[in-house]
């Protein structure tokens, strides 16, 4: 990129151990035929006939052009028995080293460098609840989950090594001995935990708060953690949407939030137990993508009242990690007569190592998913003496289970997990060697989080994709515990609505907002909000319904929901398009929807620039400022203007909050717009006094430097925007030249698609093997176009809309869908990344959902069939 800045959070994923030897086979093999073949033999077979153990008929899987099957099948348990063979076909080095990662396995794939990743997902224990899940499942949604692990396992029955896919050949070169096991129902519920950790709230907030609250006064720490505005930013559900919410909330509504607890005792201990809670967390790989506050994704659903169609339109657009292959799995799943035995006749993004569809539409409705984001983990500060704790004045003892974790290439090696009633103890992972230093500190954290309780998300899915009215579609939702989500839904009726599942807590006193007592039973949970409490919109006169994490309720809904909603920008962007659209009197098409799905504008460029332009600059900076004339605040990938101010905004937020105690920095999303909005009408606050004081001094240091700033009695506002203006200028020409009307933004905004595993060794022909870009890229953090960046680490993209999609409730064969990358993980197939071009570009393809249009675009049919008899 040019700069010095830290690498992505994403370059600090799992590292294979590869040696040297890997980097000269690599090249040995790309060199000669041998490559080709490895490379090749993993790709599946697409056309002709397949027998497998376990059918009970024949089923037909056809692929278009993009590699995207459609399945078709007589019963349920063959069409989940075919996708588990189809993900396993296109994506087992995918699910297998997912399915490492969430039981705690890696150090057997990778060796000891990824034991501090094993030890601490086996302290949370995601696979311990996969498992105590699976258990209680009943019989037929059992049943589904049997048949696609009987599917993947078909594929492993006949494949073996580098036939499975390239990263097995690599692998074999470090772990020769490895062989991966038969699939299992668990090893598909816990990637589920996975899904929910990387959605899991403000736990990084309540850290970042309680590490803020050591150095600063409380109203320093409220500026930086401001609340939502409700004045100014919508509320997917408004008060007369809510009044049924609210009656049934009102006997679960807690004590007032803002409730301060005393967490005066171990003071230094809490605060060393946080930095290594948050060690840890920066370790862990992110299957989803960096966690926080950017996490997030836009969805909204418009009625037929105001469609060229007369029927609804809906799109979604989750923003999550960028991942090689995508984290997203298109695939149509049909009963060839749908039944009560055989209910499906579904489409849409799946999970591979999952069964099932989790964003679509089936043959009546149409649904989305936007992260609702509600308080689902809290930090308990725990007093932990020897092997027991305090609880309400009396000592209990620790609840304690030991892990075995084999290591590739060295001995196994034996974990003691400890836990409190609220749940394990997470902040004892600390020091190089990663080995646990219990008992060390009189004060320590523990985790209490809903995913940690065994739920019925496992059994939602099935519900969700066998849904056909808002009924059934309520009924599913309440199934879905964790990660609590905000749920689209359209149906071919005409209706449109909103509902807000998951599994959500009551606490007796507090807000969730940072670490509290756990020696007291004052801050205990008492249960969760009833699901008929949550909230929800069925047809609401406006005729749309927007979602986009912004607040779900507004500041009078009965129940804590959250203190940490996204604050708003992106859905205050969505619903201004719309309502300009149905004031003109425009009716929506998909297209239309698509449009509003590359929306760049900038809310924080628009609220700055005004006020930059009077900054009495000159020199060098004045001809970069002058770019800013004229401009309509659009992060467009040729923009001038939109390199300028990132780098701006970059250089102020690092400027403006230089003294932030370590970890906490403003990262440039929707938090640091809102609070750089808040002080640009405070020009005397303290924040500006203090960055002035710093920017007066790196003036004085270097005048040559900042010959270009304005006199020295300018205001401390106006001081530290002229410094940043300054600083940026020069860094953007040391970027990207001296001719600022050369400046394009996706010059330095770029999307490198890093593979999961391999992808960050640092070898680099293993990278070129499995790695994919640049791709000069649009859009930004808290945009609706949400290529999202860390201002603390540069200019890449760190969260992307992962998939975008739009459905047409008209004529289903209407709606269009892009994934990230392609159906395919194998490196080097046509499918790999085909998408990538098309996503980048904002456009999409034809989604094909009725027989005919799928028969129509087939570029290849494959036959599964039961096996015959030996003598037939």
């Amino acid at each position: 990129m040019g700069t010095d800045l830290p690498r992505s959070r994403r370059h600090r994923r799992v590292r294979a151990g590869i040696v040297v030897l890997a980097s000269l086979v690599v090249l040995l093999l790309v060199a000669t035929g041998v490559g080709v073949v490895t490379v090749t033999r993993s790709f599946p077979q697409l056309a002709g006939t397949i027998e497998l153990a376990g059918l009970d008929a024949k089923v037909t899987v056809y692929r278009d052009d993009a590699g995207v099957p459609q399945i078709v099948a007589d019963t349920a348990g063959d069409l989940f028995h075919a996708q588990g063979f189809v993900h396993a076909q296109d994506r087992f080095w995918e699910m297998d080293f997912r399915r490492h990662v969430t039981s705690g396995r890696l150090s057997e794939l990778f060796g000891e460098s990824q034991l501090p990743t094993d030890t601490f997902i086996r302290t949370l224990g995601w696979r311990v609840v996969a498992e105590a899940e699976v258990a209680l499942l009943d019989p037929t949604t059992l049943g589904y989950y049997e048949a696609y692990a009987d599917g993947v396992n078909s594929y492993l029955d006949s494949h073996r090594g580098a036939e499975l896919s390239l990263e097995y050949a690599i692998l074999g070169l470090q772990n020769p001995e490895y062989a991966p096991e038969q699939w299992t129902p668990a090893d598909s519920v816990a990637w589920l935990k996975a899904m929910a950790w990387d959605l899991r709230s403000n736990l990084d907030e309540e850290i970042d708060r309680a590490l803020l609250g050591a150095a600063l006064s409380p109203e320093q720490v409220a500026t930086l953690h401001p609340g939502y505005p409700f004045d100014s930013h919508p509320t997917i559900a408004d008060g007369s949407a809510l009044e049924t919410a609210q009656a049934s909330a009102a006997t679960v509504a807690t004590d007032a939030p803002g409730t301060v607890p005393d967490t005066s005792v171990g003071a230094a201990d809490t605060a060393t137990a946080l930095g290594a809670l948050r060690t840890s967390l920066a370790a862990l790989p992110e299957l989803l993508g960096p966690a926080g506050g950017e996490i997030g994704s836009n969805s909204w659903v418009v009625s037929g009242a105001h469609t060229e169609s007369g029927a609804p339109l809906l799109a979604n657009d989750p923003h999550l990690g960028p991942a090689l292959p995508s984290v997203w799995y298109q695939v149509g799943l049909r009963c060839r007569s749908v039944t009560a035995d055989c209910p499906f006749d579904v489409a849409g993004y799946s999970f591979s190592g999952l069964p099932g569809v989790v964003i679509g539409h089936n043959q009546r409705i149409a649904w989305g998913f936007t992260n609702l984001g509600p308080d689902v983990a809290d930090l308990y500060l725990e007093k932990v003496t020897g092997d027991g704790y305090e609880y309400d004045g009396q000592q209990k003892p620790l609840i304690v289970r030991q892990e075995t974790i084999r290591v590739a290439g060295g001995d196994a090696v034996t974990i003691d997990i400890r836990a409190t009633e609220h749940g394990p103890l997470v902040s004892d992972l600390a020091g190089s060697d990663f080995e646990r230093i219990a008992g060390t500190t009189e004060t320590e954290l523990s985790l209490q989080w809903t995913a940690l309780t065994p739920g019925r998300t496992a059994s939602a899915i099935f519900a969700l994709n066998a849904a056909t009215n808002w009924t059934s579609f309520r009924a599913a939702a309440s199934l879905f515990d964790v990660p609590a989500q905000n749920l689209m839904y359209a149906d071919i009726d005409g209706n449109i609505g909103y509902q807000a599942p998951g599994a959500i807590p009551v606490r007796r006193s507090g807000d969730g907002t940072v670490p509290v007592p756990g020696w007291s039973s004052e801050y205990g949970w008492t249960g969760t909000i009833p699901f008929d409490a949550l909230p929800q919109v069925f047809n609401p006169a406006s005729g749309y319904i927007v979602s986009a994490n912004n607040a779900a309720v507004g500041p009078d809904y009965p129940s804590l929901l959250t203190a940490d909603w996204d604050q708003g920008y992106r859905a205050e962007q969505i619903t201004l398009r719309l309502q300009q659209l149905l004031d003109a009197g425009t009716p929506m098409s998909g297209a239309m929807m698509s449009e509003i799905q590359g929306d760049n504008h900038s809310a924080i460029a628009a609220a700055l620039v005004p006020v930059l332009q009077a900054v009495p600059v000159t020199g060098d900076t004045r001809a970069a400022l002058a770019l800013f004339e004229g401009w309509d605040f659009e992060l467009d990938a040729d923009s001038a203007p939109a390199a300028y101010f990132s780098v701006f905004w970059r250089v102020l937020l690092e400027q403006l909050f230089a003294d932030l105690p370590e970890g906490t920095a403003m990262v440039g999303g929707h938090r640091s717009f809102a609070v750089v909005e808040t002080l640009l009408a405070q020009p005397d606050s303290e924040w500006w006094a203090s960055a002035a004081v710093a920017a007066n001094t790196a003036a004085d240091s270097d005048p040559d430097a900042y010959a270009d700033l304005p006199a020295a009695d300018a205001g401390a506002r106006e001081t530290v925007l002229a410094l940043a203006l300054v600083d940026a200028a020069a860094e953007t020409s040391d970027l990207l030249g001296s001719d600022p009307t050369r400046w394009e933004w996706g010059q330095i905004h770029e999307l490198e698609l890093t593979h999961a595993s391999f992808g960050t060794s640092g070898i680099s022909p293993l990278e070129w093997l499995f790695n994919r870009g640049p791709y000069a890229v649009a859009g930004g953090s808290s945009v609706v176009n949400a290529v999202g960046w860390d201002a603390t680490e540069g200019y890449e993209a760190n969260w992307v809309p992962s998939m975008r999609l739009v459905v047409d409730l008209a004529d289903f064969d209407n709606s269009t869908w892009v994934n990230l990358t392609g159906a395919s993980g194998h490196a080097f197939h046509p499918n790999y990344t085909d998408q990538a071009p098309l996503w980048q570009s904002q456009q999409t393809r034809p989604w094909r959902y009725t027989l005919a249009a799928v028969e129509d675009a087939m570029r290849n049919r494959l036959t599964l069939t039961p096996v015959t008899d030996a003598g037939g």
